[in-house]
């Protein structure tokens, strides 16, 4: 009788934690910057023209990196030296000068752009985007609790959690450490004037005419607001559409403030129809 197969706790290559995604089947190895078996799948992200945008740096070539061990976490591209990119198959002395030059450019970046670089799970350019704007800096975010990173507009709790555990890992944080060092670098990022809704808590109930909920939800987590789904005495507004439920008596009984469509629309900035 064969054993029951089961999914390995640890990433048979680097050692790092596995993770099931929430809502997902697959189990993917935490150890992100730093595993053999990601090397490459990192190295060529970290090189995609919407991350750091190194042209030149494609799949056969960093196979050869890899498999001679020239570069073993993204940092190690710089390093790199026109002897290293010599030896490999079909790169020249003009070639070789042309991707150092390319990678020497890439030190230059945008905050958004090099949160995406990293390859941290479930982050694509819009989140890098958003987190960049929401922190300002590098720093910061690394350092956040997860309940801060949580709190960004449009980032859930699996979402957050994955941040936070990629920025706790040593292993990343020292190749990241490393690229600084090395010289990689961006501009300072104007942060979000501070969100004009911040701190309030908003309840939607019955339908309302001119946006659809969700809609609605949105545009007030833009705004920096929160959006829970039962009133209770920290609610700040209860927005009443048509056919309101419970809620309405609810808020009545506790003494809400109630807010009717139009008086919504224009808080949140959307003219009324």
């Amino acid at each position: 009788h064969a054993a029951a197969w089961r999914m390995p706790r640890r990433c048979p290559v680097c050692g790092a934690e596995v993770m099931r995604e929430p809502e997902a089947a697959a189990h993917r190895c935490m150890g992100g910057l730093h595993c053999p078996a990601q090397r490459m799948g990192a190295i060529l992200h970290y090189a995609a023209r919407s991350a750091l945008d190194i042209e030149g740096l494609g799949e056969k070539l960093v196979e050869q990196l890899v498999q001679k061990e020239l570069v073993k976490t993204v940092a190690d591209l710089y390093r790199l030296t026109p002897g290293d990119l010599v030896a490999l198959e079909r790169m020249g002395e003009k070639s070789a000068q042309n991707l150092l030059q390319r990678i020497e450019a890439s030190k230059s970046t945008t905050l958004a752009r090099f949160l995406y670089a990293l390859g941290i799970p479930q982050v694509g350019e819009a989140t890098a985007q958003q987190l960049a704007e929401y922190f300002g800096e590098l720093d910061p975010l690394m350092d956040a609790p997860q309940e801060a990173i949580d709190a960004v507009p449009n980032i859930g709790a699996s979402m957050a959690e994955d941040i936070h555990a990629f920025f706790h890992d040593p292993k990343n944080r020292k190749v990241i450490e490393r690229l600084r060092a090395v010289g990689v670098r961006w501009p300072a990022v104007a942060r979000r004037a501070a969100a004009p809704l911040a701190g309030k808590t908003f309840v939607l109930t019955g339908t309302l005419g001119s946006l659809s909920r969700d809609e609605a939800k949105r545009r007030l987590q833009e705004l920096g607001a929160k959006v829970a789904g039962s009133v209770s005495k920290k609610t700040d507004y209860v927005v009443v559409g048509e056919d309101p439920g419970s809620k309405a008596d609810r808020a009545r009984a506790l003494g809400v403030r109630m807010l009717s469509e139009n008086e919504f629309l224009t808080m949140i900035g959307h003219a009324p129809p």
